[in-house]
């Protein structure tokens, strides 16, 4: 089984963040020039916490709010789960499933290194699958 670093390598490492401070509405508008479904919220060098499509969805249209008069640490997710790159991928769709978590952001030595979610893992975890399917055909086919 592949490890999280070795997802990254393929991946990227690149991650999208934001201040605790920026309106929603920036956060929004961000999320969708990158093409993403989470950002990670940051307060200088530390995670304060994840805000998602989730959040948003959540928290501000059902709740009646407005996009621009919210700031995202009105409405983010504050616990954030976190992993390291020595992780392997099975360990981490565990934790996703367990705590019902769709992004993990990915941390070596306290400093923020990437991030993974459950849509990179599925299709690691079927890229994997093929190899291994296409070996085993290749073999039994001499």
């Amino acid at each position: 089984m592949q490890t999280v670093n070795q997802l990254l390598q393929r991946k990227g490492f690149d991650v999208a963040t934001i201040n605790s401070k920026a309106s929603v509405f920036e956060a929004l508008e961000l999320m969708a020039d990158k093409g993403i479904g989470s950002l990670v919220v940051m307060e200088e060098n530390s995670i304060a916490g994840l805000f998602s499509e989730r959040d948003y969805a959540r928290n501000i249209i059902l709740k009646g709010r407005t996009s621009k008069d919210t700031r995202v640490e009105e409405i983010m997710t504050s616990q954030v789960i976190v992993v390291r790159p020595d992780q392997t991928m099975e360990e981490c769709m565990a934790i996703m499933t367990d705590k019902r978590v769709r992004h993990l952001p990915v941390m070596r030595n306290n400093e923020l290194v990437g991030i993974i979610s459950i849509g990179d893992l599925v299709k690691a975890i079927i890229e994997e699958q093929q190899f291994v399917i296409d070996q085993l055909v290749s073999y039994i086919n001499g």
